[in-house]
């Protein structure tokens, strides 16, 4: 399980926006075909769920992203014009 996590590092550190972006509308994807398979009694209590997820998931995702945006335009300079 270590090894993995390793490649995983790996990956990520080749990777760029545009293939996170990627790997976003594969899973977007495989959502919706997994959820196409539900059946209409059960669908209620999965979209409660899968909103639980997504806010848990969400929030974080978004924290750390407007931290990098803030420390990152100061310490890049990018409050500067050029």
């Amino acid at each position: 399980m270590k090894q993995l996590f390793k490649y995983a590092d790996k990956y990520i550190q080749r990777s760029t926006w545009k293939d996170f972006a990627l790997l976003k509308f594969c899973l977007f994807a495989i959502g919706v075909m997994a959820g196409m398979q539900i059946p209409q009694k059960n669908r209620k209590p999965v979209r409660i769920f899968a909103a639980i997820v997504f806010t848990v998931t969400y929030i974080p995702l978004m924290s750390k992203f407007l931290s990098v945006i803030l420390e990152g335009d100061t310490a890049d300079g990018l409050d500067s014009p050029a």
